[in-house]
């Protein structure tokens, strides 16, 4: 196995994203189901959000105990947000979780480290729409036809917002709403795209 191959676990479709001695860290390669970052409006972090409660405990749960046992939990660093300063709360232990800002922008899906620590004098909400790792970041829905937008577990500008990427890969630094509305209307539910290192 090696970094970008592809794997099906569970019901999904995965992407290898790093290799460490006998676990690989793996992406649902497309967005599998849409959902609010929290369920009520308000200042929030990822460690206390509706979000990651779901992918912990129910979407955890829909995984056969053969397959659990094979979920390694890691300690994840939840940095402030690069550009705003909003805080990014506490450090958490996850079985599953979202790729954060810095993950995606530098680690994963290329190295555009310069372009996130060096913003340009205009760049006030959107990442850069010329990044040539743009196309990498791009996901499609399962949901849905076409590409779509996924959430990241950073924050946004302020704390009732939370980082994602845009439909054609750019990274929404500024964050969408975490809930706009009545829940059960749909408002701003983003697609997931689950991250979890797996035992190989």
């Amino acid at each position: 196995m090696q970094v970008g191959d592809k794997m099906v676990f569970g019901q999904y479709v995965w992407r290898v994203l790093d290799i460490q001695k006998n676990t690989a860290l793996i992406i649902t390669e497309n967005i599998i189901e849409e959902h609010s970052y929290h369920n009520a409006y308000k200042d929030i972090a990822w460690a206390d959000c509706s979000l990651r409660a779901y992918l912990n405990g129910v979407f955890y749960d829909k995984f056969p105990l053969t397959d659990q046992l094979r979920i390694v939990p890691v300690l994840n660093k939840n940095p402030d947000n690069q550009w705003y300063g909003t805080n990014g709360g506490e450090d958490t232990k996850d079985r599953i979780f979202l790729l954060g800002i810095e993950e995606v922008a530098c680690q994963y899906f290329g190295d555009s480290s310069s372009k996130l620590y060096n913003p340009g004098e205009n760049q006030r909400y959107w990442f850069q729409r010329k990044d040539e790792n743009n196309c990498k970041r791009i996901s499609y829905s399962l949901c849905k036809e076409g590409k779509a937008w996924w959430w990241l577990r950073s924050p946004g500008r302020v704390s009732v917002k939370a980082a994602y990427v845009h439909g054609d890969g750019n990274i929404g630094i500024q964050g969408n709403n975490i809930l706009k509305g009545n829940i059960d209307e749909g408002k701003c539910k983003g697609g997931i795209r689950p991250v979890l290192w797996l035992k190989l």
